[in-house]
């Protein structure tokens, strides 16, 4: 009979797997950013819609997710939607034009959507509250093993086998992944409300929360935009503006993506035992995060001397935004756990598909206006860090009102 403990690291790995796959798929285009830009000849634009779809289309099923997760539980609503992911990546391997790709990408974003909010939803069940924000930061440090693997590995491997053989291999690993949760993910045994009315009263109940709402820029703009740029335009970046080749590239790809893999497991030991010190989320976050804006105002002032060292201390200063997920989970009911979750998801990831393609349509903007590619990355930088700024204070302000109450 297996413990309770090692059912729980059996439950994780499993989930981990599935998410490792997602963020896997979710920044494989900073790698392929040069074959693909050359192949379809695609603008600054086109390349941010590009990797934005799949933002878009796990954003939008976000609020749906709330429902089902809490109805129907993260082993059967995980493993259901991997399958659209099947079909998203097996149509983005075949893919002739900028249109298929796109469209690819977003059934690839609706199919791994639950990967991260179907396995939070079931921790906060399953898993004691001391443990919540040790999970979130460990599912956090398995993203960045799929950030990793999706640089130089997947480098090495464009001229063996190409981009298209790549995503047919992401396939076989997904069906291996839906696999390993029907047999091993428990059952979901979870009561709910039934009445319909109740269900939509709750939801709006998370969305008039103070605190939740305090978040939504923070989360949008500064969350988002981490991820936009360390899946997508940190790689042209250090190409375009830094003038490393696609190798390289990829190769500093790999470095920002692994030092913030081990920064995500040391926050994650750490973070029980900084508890202690009556230094709760909101703390943390309202002294951490002005750091990180220091070091990307360096990257916008800098520009072509910033390389990896910068891009990899910007994305480990943002690390402190991980305890807005944890924190929003844990200010709402359990039975609230899979609405609360999803609902914030969906701020982060429309925030990541707005910020990945507004830094591209930036980009382009300044040079339609004569400006040089290397100044038109800044000026796209200036402008993301100003919108970071501003819901900072947003999130301040309102949180200050909170406390005066």
């Amino acid at each position: 009979m297996i413990s309770k403990t090692n059912k729980s690291i059996l439950i994780f790995l499993v989930f981990a797997f599935a998410f490792f796959i997602s963020n896997l798929l979710r920044s494989i285009t900073a790698t392929l950013s040069p074959v693909l830009t050359s192949e379809f000849n695609l603008t600054a634009g086109n390349l941010g819609l590009l990797a934005g779809g799949y933002f878009l289309g796990f954003s939008c099923m976000q609020i749906p997710l709330g429902f089902l997760l809490d109805r129907h539980g993260p082993k059967k609503i995980v493993s259901s939607f991997l399958i659209i992911a099947i079909i998203g990546t097996t149509s983005f391997a075949l893919a002739q034009n900028f249109a298929g790709l796109l469209i690819s990408r977003v059934f690839i974003g609706i199919g791994v959507s639950a990967c991260m909010m179907g396995p939070l939803t079931g921790y906060r069940i399953w898993f004691a509250d001391k443990y919540q924000q040790r999970a979130n930061s460990w599912m956090l440090m398995v993203a960045n093993i799929g950030f990793v693997f999706s640089t130089l590995p997947v480098q090495v491997l464009l001229p063996i086998i190409g981009w298209r053989w790549i995503f047919i291999g992401t396939t076989f690993l997904i069906t291996i992944s839906i696999f390993l949760i029907l047999l091993f993910i428990p059952s979901w045994n979870h009561k709910i409300e039934k009445n319909e009315n109740k269900l939509e009263g709750k939801l709006s109940e998370i969305w008039s929360n103070n605190f939740f709402k305090s978040l939504i820029p923070l989360g949008f703009f500064n969350y988002g935009g981490v991820y936009a740029i360390q899946t997508l335009w940190a790689g042209p970046w250090m190409i375009r503006v830094a003038g490393y080749s696609p190798l390289e590239s990829a190769t500093g790809l790999f470095w920002i993506n692994f030092i913030a893999l081990i920064g995500f497991f040391v926050w994650g030991y750490f973070l029980p035992k900084i508890s202690k010190y009556n230094l709760n989320s909101f703390k943390l976050m309202k002294f951490g995060i002005p750091i990180s804006y220091l070091v990307l105002l360096s990257i916008v002032i800098l520009g072509s001397k910033v390389g990896v060292f910068l891009l990899t201390l910007y994305i480990l200063t943002s690390i402190v935004l991980s305890l807005s997920q944890p924190a929003v989970a844990l200010s709402f009911p359990k039975h609230l756990a899979g609405k609360s979750l999803t609902s914030f998801n969906l701020i982060i990831f429309l925030g990541t598909f707005v910020t990945q393609w507004g830094i591209g349509l930036i980009i382009d903007l300044s040079q339609s206006f004569g400006k040089s590619e290397i100044a038109s990355f800044q000026i796209s930088f200036f402008v993301y860090l100003l919108c970071c700024i501003f819901s900072y204070l947003y999130f301040i302000l309102k949180n200050k009102n909170l406390v005066n109450e």
